[in-house]
């Protein structure tokens, strides 16, 4: 059923289709609300979605980075967020069914109900209400939905990076066990590479390098530093291992943490940076089954420990936060770009490279 107002969003119907579209507000009910959203952060998932590089084969509406005000919620859904209509929340990309053995133990990105089937911001528009992902003025926050309450000081746009700085945080220390006196590397300078800057800093890094590739990221490896990074590589000009064992006295990487997207070659260099018996976090996807210069048999001469991280959790989602609310680093001042519905299709292309304009460090759509 619904209330008979209406609000739009905009649906990818197709690649490089995405079209404005009214969808009828749902009643809620005791065990789900509806989220006015203020702004959505954009990822290379959004981009990716938008050219077809990761299809869907259905119509959606995209956004998983989605931080607005209830504008309704039942009684029950109410008690289990700790929310109440007019409070400021990050929605959490993952649906947890809270009952099945994995959400149970804390692993409810592989929810047997949910997982990656039914992720916010790409879920089938015919799926009632429809309004599933964050470029919409209203978001349904079914009854599996997660919440993170936010302060009501944080800047609604600059909240959207509860989501990439998470992402560094746990991939940093959760998976990759940063720790005091370490030395991380970071390969990739986007938005997720500078929140794992900041997330090796704050565990207690000794040092952090970060790479890039080129004049596409030289602005973005100037502005590592004010993130944490003692070190910046060109890897296009200069061999990341030597470059990193001339900074630090001949030592090599503790942890690497990899945020790279198609990078093929980023995974040799990774493996090359990190010293014997070290941490290297797989986080980027390549893209393509090619690895130029990976030689395997270098993980079992160094015995490294290779791990995969894919999202993010509850716990590193508090901690980002905590980072955000507490201005240690300079987030407010990121380089970003914050767009309504009508240039939304614009600021995909130029992320995806199709436009000749840089593309920001942080991209958000504000309906």
């Amino acid at each position: 059923m619904t209330s008979g107002a209406t609000a739009t969003a905009l649906v990818l119907e197709a690649p490089r289709q995405l079209v404005p579209r009214e969808f009828a507000l749902p009643l809620v009910g005791e065990d789900d609300g509806l989220l006015r959203v203020e702004a959505c952060g954009l990822c290379g998932t959004d981009h990716e979605q938008y050219t077809g590089d990761l299809p869907a084969g259905f119509a959606f509406i995209p956004g998983h980075e989605a931080v607005g005000i209830i504008d309704r919620v039942g009684d029950r859904a109410a008690e289990r967020w700790g929310v109440q209509v007019g409070d400021r929340v990050a929605v959490e990309v993952f649906q947890s069914c809270r009952a099945c053995d994995e959400c149970l133990a804390g692993r409810y990105r592989r929810c047997v109900h949910h997982g990656l089937g039914d992720m916010y911001g790409f879920v089938d528009v015919a799926k009632p209400p429809g309004l599933w992902g964050g470029y919409a003025r209203y978001q349904y926050l079914g009854p599996d939905a997660m919440l993170l309450p936010l302060p009501s000081e944080l800047d609604p746009v600059v909240a959207t990076l509860f989501n990439p700085l998470g992402a560094g945080i746990r991939w940093t220390t959760t998976v990759g066990g940063a720790n005091r006196g370490d030395v991380v590397a970071v390969l990739g300078p986007g938005i997720r590479g500078l929140s794992a800057c900041v997330a090796a800093k704050e565990a207690g890094a000794a040092f952090v390098a970060i790479t890039g590739v080129g004049p596409r990221d030289t602005d973005r490896l100037e502005l590592a530093a004010q993130f944490g990074a003692d070190l910046t590589i060109d890897v296009s000009a200069d061999n990341p291992a030597k470059v990193l064992r001339a900074a630090t006295g001949g030592q090599l990487a503790d942890v690497v943490v990899d945020v790279t997207a198609k990078a093929p070659t980023a995974l040799a260099q990774g493996v090359s940076m990190t010293r014997p018996g070290g941490t290297l976090v797989l986080a980027g996807t390549r893209g393509s089954q090619d690895t130029p210069g990976f030689w395997p048999d270098h993980i079992v001469y160094k015995e490294l420990h290779v791990v995969g991280a894919l999202g993010v959790d509850v716990t590193a989602y508090r901690a980002a936060i905590d980072v955000l609310v507490s201005r240690r680093w300079p987030f407010d001042d990121l380089p970003r770009r914050c767009v309504g519905f009508d240039d939304a299709e614009a600021l995909l292309q130029t992320m995806a490279g199709e436009i000749e304009d840089e593309a920001p460090v942080h991209a958000v759509i504000s309906p």
